[in-house]
């Protein structure tokens, strides 16, 4: 295997393992910026030993031992091993950090733990948010910059505040009791839900999906529902991720190229995620009808539900899904929830009606963001207006950082110009 291939694989590794890795160092050591400094010197170690010696059978136990080995010869160095092993329980002697099996044991309850961790009421909602994607989804500064239409800088001093926050409150590594958890679960719902979504879209990178965060998110969103039964917004949220996630395979074609959703073979969705994922609405709404109130996860996984049991596109309940999204846009108003809305009526009403609803939001809109002049690009189109069309698409693709979407924003474009309608001549 060449040094590229093996550094592609340990890329993927990493994307696959950081937050289990992570997670289990910072329930050992109680330090969230030690726990990341260790997981970075075990990749670093990985980008230089895995193409002489290859990839372990299990890699993510390999990680896990490498930074367990690092911390203790960071304590040994400040001669407070004794006290640290003692913090760290009986399984961080050398001979028991070799034995792999144990290093994993934890790790799938870890990563729930950091994420009620990151939920801590010490911190500000929009902390809790940015520092779970940069612990749990391994999400770069960058690209969490990017998600949030925010400065670099400014997103990175937010993380670091967090960590400092934490500290200072001497937030318990622990997991948190009931009666703690329950004020956490909404933001804990918030986070697996933009995990979810930065998996399905990517906001940079080469890949229109990354997969691996989509199935982790599914995998959390899971776990989430059975610790709260009860609470219709954790059962909608597994519906929706599991409905979106069913459409996995189907959006890209033979050659590799992203397929809209209305284009898509929907015999190749996966059935089981789509049938799983209906059967958790199903309860959702249940629950809510029983008087437990649902909220915004509930009315997107309605949504989401109205494509899973249409067919085929074209018998897709616009109307309803435009009913439902103009309740999201009261319930919980913003300007992506707008762009979606648009969609929904130029679908249900025709492309003048979504338009109506784009040129009803403020000029500066989502600036810096290619989502309005790709909705806007896709009505002209559907309205016959191929050049202005054309032209939205170009500036759309002009504004994303992901390839194979700015790919998707060009072909489009192309296809305007090329056939012309009737009212450009």
């Amino acid at each position: 295997m060449s040094d590229l291939s093996t550094d592609g694989a340990v890329t993927a590794v990493w994307r696959r393992e950081s937050a289990r890795v992570v997670a289990g160092l910072a329930r050992m050591t109680h330090d969230l910026d030690l726990a990341e400094d260790l997981a970075q010197d075990a990749l670093v170690a990985a980008l230089e030993q895995w193409p002489r010696e290859g990839i372990p059978r299990n890699p993510g136990a390999w990680l896990m031992s490498v930074a367990k080995r690092r911390a203790i010869d960071g304590f040994r160095r400040e001669e407070v091993l004794r006290r640290k092993v003692t913090e760290l329980g009986h399984g961080l002697e050398e001979a028991d950090v070799a034995d792999l099996a144990e290093a994993v044991d934890h790790i799938e309850d870890d990563v729930l733990r950091l994420m009620f961790l990151c939920a801590h009421p010490a911190l500000p909602p929009e902390s809790r948010t940015v520092l779970t994607l940069r612990l749990v989804a391994g999400l770069s500064t960058a690209e969490i910059a990017r998600a949030y239409f925010a400065k670099e800088s400014a997103v990175g001093q937010r993380i670091s505040r967090a960590k400092r926050t934490l500290a200072e409150a001497k937030a318990s590594f622990d997991a948190p009791a009931a009666a703690e958890r329950a004020p956490r679960l909404r933001h804990v719902l918030q986070t697996v839900y933009l995990l979810f979504s930065e998996g399905y879209a990517a906001t940079g990178g080469d890949s229109w999906t990354r997969p691996e965060l989509c199935q982790e998110a599914m995998r959390l969103a899971r776990m989430l529902a059975a610790l709260a039964p009860d609470e219709p917004e954790a059962q909608a949220l597994q519906g929706l991720l599991e409905i979106q996630g069913s459409r996995l395979p189907a959006r890209f074609d033979a050659a590799g190229h992203p397929v809209l959703l209305e284009d898509q073979d929907r015999t190749r969705w996966d059935q089981l995620l789509r049938r799983r994922g209906l059967a958790a609405v199903s309860r959702a709404q249940a629950l809510a009808a029983s008087g437990h109130p649902g909220g915004t996860y509930l009315v997107q996984a309605m949504i989401a539900a109205c494509h899973a049991r249409a067919r085929r596109a074209e018998e897709t309940d616009w109307t309803e899904i435009a009913r439902l999204y103009d309740i999201l846009a009261q319930i919980a108003p913003g300007p992506v929830v707008e762009v979606n809305r648009a969609v929904a009526h130029g679908r249900a009403s025709g492309p003048s009606a979504g338009l109506a609803v784009l040129d009803a939001l403020p000029e500066d809109t989502l600036r810096g963001s290619h989502l309005v002049p790709s909705v806007r690009g896709d009505l002209l189109e559907r309205a016959g207006h191929a050049a202005a069309a054309a032209a939205a698409f170009t500036a759309a693709a002009a504004l994303t950082t992901n390839t194979d979407e700015r790919a998707l924003l060009e072909r489009r474009a192309a296809a305007c110009r090329n056939h012309p309608s009737p009212s450009d001549a």
